[in-house]
């Protein structure tokens, strides 16, 4: 593969060189800036070998560099070896951005070549005016990447189907006027949207164009004075037309977006978020363009009563298929029987697929065990497939598509004998996990202004987690969705009711072990004071974790009482749902703990 990678390098460069290209940027990324996407678009993947959901190459006529965050480091490393890319670990401050190293890299007069269509208009307007600042331009239209179609997969052609509003809780035309009440509030007629799930949500419309994500390749146009959603006929039957006739909505061939936009009227002013859509489409808008965050992020984040029912009825039944799973996990394993990482995944997909309302995985299945835990955004493949046997720590994170709510949860299990050091990183991952799921706050306040709470236990011995805390999750839609974050890294959006937010500290120790805790909260109201009114959080997943690895001397009265409140919760919602020999393991599982105890 290393010999292919060069190979296919070699060839990038002579496109450069015949179009005059001293350097060119190709990110991981699609027309709808989307962290997973369907196979056409993983150029970046083509052109490095590395897989992650996060990353930009950048080539030269004489090196090749990629940029990635700590989430792929040990991943990135063991892909890119002897392929001749040198890894770049963004975030960390010898790591110069891309645009730092373009400066130094090339000289005034000297050309960045980037492909429009996939590249955010705000990245790239941002990164020409750096350039320009230097005298080194930006050509928006190099394409050879994109028009190499030996290997390229058409786009997909899967059906387009219609998400029921006894799921949705609200039906598409309110949403429909709802976001162009937002666009009319800055100032536009129009919106131009390009987010699959903001595109998803708005129009009750679910897909499987993606794998794991429920959305479908398309663009939406919505106006007061007509609608059309840009999307391939073949993947619409007369149900799904008949539907969009109602709503006023006009279909359109995918590719024909870019001309509809500058075709329209001069005097139209049509809203479009410039961090979510191309250059391609900015450039064909002009100065019809109403460049502002989209209004569909923090709608489609507040979760309406049937939302919310819906998702406590998926973590239910994913909570159920949980058990079974692990519960089988450990019979094989004391049975002697010899299992995998990768059958680990299987596993649980089976189970959950037995429940009601299951569609899907809602990513694939990460089972690290041993050092393979330390890699943050592992997946195992028949090359590194690890066999689960002796003593070690497996890291576990998994999560479910049902129709009424989308799953995420990472549980780590002891595997044998744990060490000392094992529970004793295990219980400061788990301290703060739990101070962050105990946090109440006032109104107002920002996921970076907690994110804190769930470090500080580690902090305190010197040790730490370069990822976020905490990501939005969608509705029947990504796992990944914003606008809510709990991170280091500031981000303006507030915390409020109907959130769904993950919470999940880690440690990783490189060849060593990885950990991590990870639950689903819900934002809810607390209580109302006269200085404001307060929010909590609300953990709606349910699952216990593996009390052998639980030192109860260093939690606190008041940590050991969250823990064993959330395990008599877990036990007396699931048990029963659960035949015999699950209630037996779930009672197991869930016994309160005291302090000073070592569980076994």
């Amino acid at each position: 593969m290393t010999k292919e990678i060069k190979k296919r390098l070699g060839t990038l460069r002579q496109a450069m060189a015949a179009s005059g290209i001293d350097l060119t940027v190709i990110p991981h990324s699609d027309p709808h800036q989307s962290e997973y996407m369907s196979p056409q678009w993983h150029l970046r993947e083509y052109y490095s070998g590395f897989n992650g959901s996060a990353g930009d190459l950048v080539v030269t006529p004489d090196e090749a560099l990629l940029w990635t965050d700590s989430r792929y480091f040990l991943q990135a490393a063991q892909q890119l070896e002897d392929t001749g890319i040198k890894l770049m670990k963004a975030g960390l401050p010898d790591t110069p951005s891309i645009a730092s190293f373009i400066i130094t890299a090339l000289k005034p007069g000297h050309t960045v070549g980037i492909d429009g269509l996939i590249y955010s208009a705000d990245e790239s307007e941002r990164l020409e005016k750096t350039l320009a600042r230097h005298d080194i331009k930006l050509a928006t239209d190099f394409t050879a990447a994109a028009d190499n179609r030996t290997y390229r997969p058409e786009l997909p052609d899967s059906p387009v189907f219609i998400y029921e509003e006894k799921y949705a809780g609200e039906g598409a035309k309110h949403k429909i006027g709802k976001i162009l009440n937002a666009a009319a509030g800055q100032g536009a007629e129009a919106a131009f949207v390009t987010a699959l799930d903001e595109i998803a949500w708005a129009l009750n419309l679910r897909g499987s164009d993606v794998a794991y994500n429920p959305v479908f390749a398309s663009f939406l146009y919505l106006s007061a004075r007509g609608s059309t959603l840009f999307v391939d006929d073949i993947k619409l039957d007369g149900q799904v037309k008949e539907y969009l006739d109602a709503l006023d909505i006009t279909q359109a061939p995918y590719s024909e977006a870019a001309s509809f936009l500058s075709a329209l009227p001069s005097d139209v002013r049509i809203l479009v978020d410039p961090s979510k859509a191309s250059r391609a489409f900015i450039d064909a808008l002009g100065d019809k363009a109403v460049k502002t965050a989209s209004p569909i992020p923090e709608l489609k984040s507040l979760r309406n009563e049937v939302q919310v029912q819906g998702l406590h009825d998926a973590m239910l039944r994913d909570g159920v298929a949980l058990v079974n799973g692990f519960a089988e996990l450990e019979t094989r394993l004391s049975a002697g029987e010899r299992v995998t990482e990768m059958e680990v995944g299987r596993i649980l997909s089976r189970y959950r697929a037995e429940q009601p309302l299951y569609f899907d995985d809602s990513f694939g299945t990460i089972a690290g065990f041993k050092e393979h835990g330390a890699i943050v955004h592992y997946e195992a493949d028949v090359a590194s497939d690890a066999v689960i046997a002796g003593d070690g720590l497996l890291l576990v994170d998994s999560g479910a598509q049902y129709l009424d709510g989308t799953t995420d949860i990472t549980r780590t299990i002891s595997i044998g004998d744990p060490s000392p050091e094992e529970r004793h990183d295990f219980t400061l991952v788990l301290k703060g996990h739990i101070a962050l799921a105990m946090a109440v706050f006032p109104e107002g306040t920002r996921g970076a202004q907690l994110d804190a709470l769930a470090r500080m236990p580690m902090w305190a011995e010197g040790k730490g987690y370069l990822h976020g805390t905490g990501h939005g999750v969608g509705h029947f839609l990504n796992v990944h969705e914003g606008p809510q974050s709990i991170r280091l890294n500031e981000n303006p959006v507030t915390l409020k009711p109907g959130m769904l937010t993950s919470n999940e500290p880690g440690i990783y120790l490189t060849g060593k072990y990885g950990i991590r805790c990870e639950n689903l909260m819900l934002t809810v109201p607390a209580f109302t004071t006269d200085f404001a009114r307060f929010l909590k959080f609300d953990t709606v997943t349910l699952f216990p974790f593996d009390l052998r690895l639980v030192d109860t001397a260093m939690l606190t009265d008041e940590e050991l009482r969250w823990l064993n409140e959330y395990h008599k919760r877990v036990h007396d919602t699931l048990s029963p749902c659960l035949d015999e020999k699950g209630r037996a393991w779930l009672d197991h599982k869930t016994r309160p703990l005291t302090k000073n105890e070592y569980s076994d």
